[in-house]
């Protein structure tokens, strides 16, 4: 029982976040009727929130170093400008514009990299002037207008689905199929980590507690297929999202770099002093963030299908907001990408639910700016605690 209280200490803010996701989606299951549970509304969930949780997915590797970044909502504008007057105004190919699009995310990443980690200024006031300066650079390249329609291949970014290749009509098979991959995956994954632990004689918890969440976890993603499966299947957003958790979540946990970033965050000084670059770490880490920045930018203007001058607009705060709420620390050093998701998932249902429900934007935005001032005080509190 020890291990399990010690285990969940540990990971009191992911399991924190978890329960209040599952709490929040059922009280609004209640106060809804049902409907925010139902196959359209869950795939319109992942539609609508897909740029955010892409954006929170860079955002909190940002956040793990200890800098911020305020620009992403216009960097989302310019990058639906660009895609919109490469493929709109001079009817470059889709695939190329798009390539085009992240080059430029990863430039705009370049330039505030290299104002915050090689000459010093505080990443708030470069995002805060970068938001200014590509919000204005948008107004410019759209004339203060929008561009619109996009090509059907360029909003299928946003739009798509995978196709049943095994079914014809019905039930997606293929969604269901890719569940129990899914599945017998992570349960491969979960027993092998298990093996390792005990090999090296570290502690594990009791094998009921595995079994449990196992059952937990594969119930979730076996009935959120079956609910996609009803609908259309898996949109390319979810597709998206899938493939960066599983790469940054490696990245993060298994690699030096990742390593290197939350050193950087977690104490710069002696980062320095053990030999890491820091400086290359935090310029590295907004180089990354623009061109995630860039991809969510796609995804919008593909959503929207019209380059707008008002695109991204307070976006940068919904994706800070989703990696504070998923257990990342202002001082840095602390976060996890799966946190950040569920974080963006925990403000993607609010928002969702609470449109169901009929609240007004202003209690809305009330409400997700008090989620966001307790997530903050939740952290400051163990700070002080421990």
């Amino acid at each position: 029982m020890q291990t399990i209280i010690n285990l969940f200490r540990s990971n009191m803010r992911e399991y924190g976040m978890v329960i209040a996701l599952v709490l929040i989606t059922g009280l609004f299951f209640v106060l809804s009727d049902g409907i925010n549970l139902t196959p359209l509304n869950l795939t319109n969930l992942i539609l609508q929130n897909g740029f955010i949780l892409v954006l929170a997915v860079g955002m909190v590797l940002v956040i793990i170093t200890g800098n911020i970044d305020l620009s992403v909502g216009s960097v989302v504008a310019i990058i639906g400008a660009v895609a919109g007057v490469l493929i709109i105004n001079n009817n470059v190919p889709v695939w190329l514009a798009v390539i085009l699009a992240l080059l430029a995310g990863a430039l705009i990443g370049v330039w505030q990299g290299f104002w915050i980690a090689y000459v010093g200024i505080p990443s708030f006031i470069v995002t805060l002037a970068g938001m200014l300066i590509f919000r204005g650079l948008t107004l410019y390249l759209l004339d203060g207008q929008s561009l619109a329609p996009f090509p059907d291949s360029f909003q299928k970014i946003s739009s798509g689905f995978l196709p049943d290749v095994f079914g014809s009509g019905g039930l997606h098979l293929t969604t269901i199929i890719l569940s129990i991959i899914l599945s017998i995956v992570l349960v491969y994954l979960e027993f092998s980590k298990r093996k390792t632990q005990i090999e090296y004689q570290f502690d594990v918890v009791p094998l009921w507690v595995t079994l449990a969440k196992l059952a937990a976890l594969i119930f979730v993603i076996n009935w959120f297929a079956y609910q996609l499966a009803l609908n259309k299947g898996i949109p390319t957003v979810l597709v998206i999202v899938f493939l960066l958790i599983i790469i940054y979540t490696f990245i993060m946990k298994n690699t030096i770099m990742g390593r290197h970033v939350y050193a950087t965050g977690g104490n710069k000084k002696a980062a320095d002093l053990s030999g890491i670059k820091t400086k290359r770490v935090v310029f590295w880490v907004f180089v990354n963030n623009g061109v995630l920045a860039a991809l969510a930018g796609l995804m919008f203007a593909a959503r929207l299908n019209s380059a707008t001058p008002a695109a991204g607009n307070m976006l940068e705060l919904d994706a800070i907001a989703a990696v504070f709420i998923g257990g990342a620390s202002m001082a840095g050093g602390v976060g996890t990408v799966i946190g950040s998701i569920v974080g963006g998932l925990v403000m993607g249902v609010m928002n969702n639910g609470m449109s169901l429900i009929s609240i007004g934007i202003d209690w809305q935005q009330f409400i997700k700016g008090l989620v966001l001032l307790i997530a903050v005080g939740f952290d400051v509190y163990n700070k002080r605690k421990g």
